[in-house]
């Protein structure tokens, strides 16, 4: 069986950006709708080092304020 849905065109460069060459537009889209678990995003987050957050919040700062500098010139 088929089901058609509408999409834009601009829907549709994104899709054709990310579909593997020997994918179907059927095969992409149920492989984007793959659903996560919250226990799927720890595992993939595993590879953050301890003390990223902070570290991530300190460049956060650093890149805001050499902006309000930069911005004062």
């Amino acid at each position: 069986m088929s089901t058609s849905i509408r999409i834009t065109e601009e829907t549709k460069r994104k899709l054709e950006a990310v579909k593997r060459d020997d994918e179907t537009f059927d095969e992409l889209l149920d492989r984007l709708a793959v659903t996560r678990t919250p226990d799927d995003v720890v595992a993939m987050a595993g590879f953050a080092d301890e003390g990223i957050e902070e570290h991530m919040d300190e460049t956060h700062t650093d890149l805001s304020e050499s902006l309000d500098a930069n911005s004062r010139r």
